[in-house]
């Protein structure tokens, strides 16, 4: 579903904060119409007021990452439907591409932008998205990296559902840290072994 692709608002904006860091990137009009990508229309109506409106948004939807990352399926889904509900979307068929064989519109859904407000259109934009991404893929499809300290959203696209952290630097970081953590605790148990045939020795 072309709906889907909209799912990546909500990523962008949930990993504007960094709550284990402390780090937040959301302090801008200019950052809040970063989030907007190639919709330089849309952007261009954000104000200082969008600033404080989308970290509201944000928390909201970090929550959404959450529940579906511990399972709650209901609870997901839930959350989901009272933004949706509090920001609601008009559908519009869109033909701005071509078919290669002939000039009839390649028809497909888009998102009609009418909201009051940047945030209203951007909010809007990423909950309809995150919707299809949730019934077309699964609840499960929506996660928060395990590397710690990171904490980030993520959609998982995976052909067997097995992803686990954000990004490639995040998987590898994570992956180290358990092969030194290993290692630790195989150096500990041959260090005690040793200690424990002394001993037996000494006797």
């Amino acid at each position: 579903m072309e709906l889907a692709y909209y799912s990546d608002y909500a990523v962008r904006l949930v990993n504007t904060e960094q709550p284990e860091r402390g780090g937040d990137t959301l302090t801008s009009v200019e950052a809040v119409r970063e989030l907007f990508g190639p919709a330089k229309q849309a952007a261009r109506r954000a104000t200082e007021s969008d600033v404080t409106r989308l970290r509201t948004v944000r928390s909201r939807l970090r929550a959404v990452f959450e529940a579906a990352d511990r399972g709650d399926e209901v609870l997901a889904v839930d959350l989901l439907n009272a933004l949706m509900m509090e920001f609601p979307v008009s559908p519009q068929i869109s033909g701005h591409e071509f078919r290669d064989d002939d000039s009839r519109p390649k028809w497909h859904m888009h998102i009609a932008d009418h909201a009051a407000n940047a945030t209203a259109g951007f909010t809007a934009t990423a909950c309809m998205g995150l919707a299809f991404h949730l019934t077309e893929l699964g609840v499960d499809r929506l996660g928060i990296c395990e590397a710690k300290p990171c904490r980030n959203a993520y959609l998982d696209t995976s052909t067997n559902r097995s992803r686990r952290y954000c990004s490639d630097r995040c998987a590898t970081r994570a992956n180290v840290a358990a092969y030194r953590a290993r290692k630790r605790l195989e150096s500990g148990r041959t260090a005690e072994n040793a200690q424990a045939s002394t001993a037996r020795g000494e006797r």
